[in-house]
C-alpha cells in the first residue's frame, strides 16, 4: 500500500514563509541523511543506542511518517518519526535536533509538523520519554491514566496462552 501523507508541493511549513528561516522541515523519507540521524541516535540519544543501523534503518523504511529538519545547506540537523495504524492513533519517536542548532525552536517546530502539520492532526498520539516534558505538554500530551498499560521487551509468561 502506497503512503498517500506526502503532498510534494508542500514542503512544511510552506517553504520560505517558515518562522523558522532559514531551516526548513520536511517529511520526504528519501531526503533524510539515514548515516547522520543514526549516527546522533547511536551515540548520544539515551533511547537509541542499542540501536544497530540496520534495526535504525527498518524503522525508518517502515515508519508511517518521517520529518527531518534541515539547516540552511540542507545538511539534515533533525529528525522524527511516527508509527500508525493510520487511521486513529500514532506513536511519535526518536525526536532529536542536533546540539549545536538547539535553542531555535526548531525541537517545537518538527514535533509541530510531525503531530500538527500532517495527515494525524486528529490522532491520539502516543510516546514515551525522560526528557521535553515541558515541550510535549504544550502539544497536549499528560500523563497516561491508570486505563494505560505497557509490556516491557523482557517479559515472558512460558505460558503460551493467548
Amino acid at each position: 500500500m502506497e503512503k498517500q501523507w506526502r503532498d510534494p508541493a508542500r514542503v512544511c511549513f510552506d517553504r520560505g514563509v517558515s518562522p523558522h528561516h532559514p531551516y526548513e522541515f520536511d517529511d520526504d523519507p528519501n531526503r533524510i541523511d539515514l548515516d547522520v540521524v543514526w549516527r546522533f541516535l547511536s551515540t548520544e540519544a539515551y533511547w537509541g543506542r542499542w540501536r544497530e543501523f540496520d534495526d535504525f534503518h527498518r524503522q525508518v523504511r517502515h515508519a508511517w511518517r518521517v520529518v527531518g529538519c534541515y539547516d540552511p545547506h540542507g545538511d539534515t540537523v533533525g529528525f522524527a518519526r511516527a508509527f500508525s495504524d493510520g487511521v486513529a492513533m500514532a506513536y511519535l519517536a526518536d525526536v532529536y535536533i542536533e546540539t549545536a542548532h538547539r535553542g531555535r525552536g526548531l525541537g517545537r517546530g518538527l514535533v509541530h509538523e510531525m503531530i500538527d502539520n500532517g495527515p494525524g492532526k486528529n490522532f491520539k498520539w502516543m510516546l514515551h520519554t525522560d526528557d521535553a516534558h515541558e515541550l510535549y505538554r504544550d502539544f497536549g500530551f499528560a500523563e497516561p491514566n491508570a486505563r494505560y498499560l505497557e509490556r516491557q521487551p523482557s517479559y515472558h509468561s512460558g505460558s503460551g496462552a493467548v
